[in-house]
């Protein structure tokens, strides 16, 4: 009723080969890191912060092992719409830089959560 199967299977993965380039994990929580790191120094270049934006691209060049290219365009965004933008950034960073034990990124990170909190506090008290 059935026939048998006389080839292998074009799903089996035995065969793949081996010269496909994997990444470890440490590599991708790498990428990951410089990535966010690269869109909060975006927002931090665009509040025109330019000693927090320098640490953050001597990081982004550590992890990448080149500069960063920096970001000269607006988004047109309110600062406190900017505020709260770097402040999840440097939250999702932070997340990474602890996964990977990255102490450097991780004291960064919390110091610019912790800047754009207290710029948040302001910006209320201010509109208040």
């Amino acid at each position: 009723m059935y026939e048998p199967i006389r080839s292998k299977s074009v799903h089996a993965m035995a065969d793949a080969p081996s010269d496909i380039p994997h990444r470890s994990r440490e590599e991708e929580l790498r990428i990951q890191l410089a990535g966010h790191l690269a869109a909060l120094l975006a927002v931090t270049d665009e509040l025109g912060l330019d000693e927090a934006a320098q640490a953050i691209a001597t990081q982004i060049a550590r992890l990448r092992g080149a500069p960063p290219a920096r970001h000269t365009g607006l988004t047109g965004a309110s600062a406190a719409e900017l505020h709260h933008r770097a402040l999840d950034l440097a939250g999702r960073a932070l997340v990474v830089a602890a996964s990977r034990a990255d102490t450097a990124a991780a004291i960064l990170t919390a110091e610019r959560m912790d800047a754009h909190t207290a710029a948040l506090a302001t910006a209320e008290l201010v509109e208040a």
